[in-house]
């Protein structure tokens, strides 16, 4: 089956690493080049996410270093990984032996320290996604970390999700506050998506969406890509597990229809795994899982991977000549 994940964060793994910045050696992590083998994914999306202590000053330092990580490791595994970048990179292609396709994301605004221009360098260097902010303030937004005072889209944000849209870059609305997510939405002419976000119904955490922002996000052909942290999933967290998962799948299913929900994991991102999606491994258990909840082979396929895959094909540009 098609297995496409909106989000893991490796990258800033591997960018701690002093030299050893290596998908395919790397260990103890939810995430490897072995590990995304044996699992069957098809395609990933590597967040490149810059902690606070980089942030006044050298974030577009530390981003531009994931930035060569990511494109160091195809160099060196072509046969197992190839960049998603252009509409006719989305294909599904059977078969276990076929590389998967990555796809690069900034996880918030921090990075473009206040320039266009570094949006669209950024574009050229490969990024296809920006998720708006992380959990606080940046120069496009607020993120849900501010609290009720939070604020939309700044008139910067404005520019840059204009100029998403005209590049084809995806935008997502992870982390980012109420005010701003429905100015995305009053800004975008493409679907968004929520990368690694969950029900607030479900869990009344402050990263989790409301069902009207699920519903919207549905009604403009979006998606919400389902995060796997146990504190997103319940509200006793120490007791998360697959089941928990299945849940929010279902739940984002009910509110927004079938090409609603998809996968985002938040691997090694996360500092707790629900029990059954202890690693990359193991997403393909909730194939089973699924069905026995009575959805659908072609539902299954969609949250798997097709309901992302047809955003990502739908907002990103054609190969130019």
């Amino acid at each position: 089956m098609y297995i496409f994940d909106a989000h893991i964060d490796t990258l800033g793994i591997l960018a701690e690493q002093n030299g050893g910045e290596d998908l395919a050696t790397l260990t103890g992590t939810h995430v490897n080049l072995a590990k995304m083998r044996r699992a069957g994914i098809s395609a990933q999306i590597f967040a490149i996410y810059v902690p606070d202590r980089y942030r006044h000053g050298l974030a577009l330092h530390k981003a531009l270093k994931m930035v060569d990580i990511f494109w160091e490791n195809l160099r060196k595994y072509p046969q197992e990984l190839q960049p998603l970048l252009w509409r006719s990179d989305c294909q599904i292609i059977e078969g276990n032996d076929m590389p998967i396709r990555c796809m690069l994301s900034l996880e918030g605004g921090e990075a473009l320290e206040g320039s266009i221009a570094n949006l669209r360098n950024f574009f050229r260097l490969g990024v296809r996604a920006l998720t708006i902010t992380w959990n606080h303030r940046n120069e496009l937004a607020d993120g849900v970390g501010e609290g009720k005072g939070a604020s939309g889209l700044s008139e910067f944000g404005r520019e840059v999700v204009a100029e998403m849209n005209r590049l084809g870059m995806v935008i997502d609305v992870s982390h980012l506050a109420e005010p701003g997510f429905w100015d995305v939405l009053d800004e975008s002419n493409q679907p968004i998506i929520a990368s690694h976000s969950n029900a607030y119904t479900l869990c009344q955490h402050r990263r989790n969406l409301t069902d009207a922002q699920i519903k919207a996000i549905a009604d403009c052909g979006g998606v919400v890509g389902v995060n796997f942290y146990p504190g997103f999933l319940t509200k006793q967290p120490e007791m998360a597990d697959i089941e928990h998962v299945v849940e929010q799948i279902v739940h984002l299913i009910d509110v927004g229809g079938s090409e609603t929900a998809a996968l985002g994991s938040d691997f090694d991102g996360i500092g707790a795994v629900p029990v059954g999606l202890e690693n990359v491994e193991k997403t393909p258990l909730l194939i089973s899982k699924l069905k026995k909840r009575g959805l659908s082979e072609a539902v299954v396929e969609k949250v798997m991977g097709k309901n992302l895959l047809r955003v990502v094909r739908q907002v990103l540009p054609e190969k130019s000549s």
